[in-house]
């Protein structure tokens, strides 16, 4: 369990960081990352990192087809995660 934690941890920090870096190279009219990387991390569960990334920066906030697949790849895994909590706790 202590593996999956820091995974998580790592992958939020990254896609933290990927999402302000994104920022910054469209501030600098510069190569952007394509939106296919930032969704990809935020599918592999750098939700958290991303969402706060995209609140503090202000980045993407705007663009109603990212967040629409934001938050559909959220309410996937908190659909999810609910289901596996519940099926284990009736164990």
């Amino acid at each position: 369990m202590t593996v999956l934690f820091y995974f998580i941890l790592i992958l939020n920090g990254i896609a933290f960081m990927l999402t302000a870096y994104d920022k910054h190279l469209a501030k600098a009219r510069k190569h952007r990352i394509p939106e296919r990387t930032l969704l990809g991390f935020v599918f592999l569960g750098g939700t958290i990192g991303s969402g706060l990334s995209m609140l503090i920066f202000k980045h993407k906030t705007s663009k109603t087809s990212y967040l629409s697949r934001f938050w559909g790849i959220l309410f996937i895994q908190v659909f999810l995660v609910f289901m596996w909590f519940y099926f284990n706790s009736s164990k």
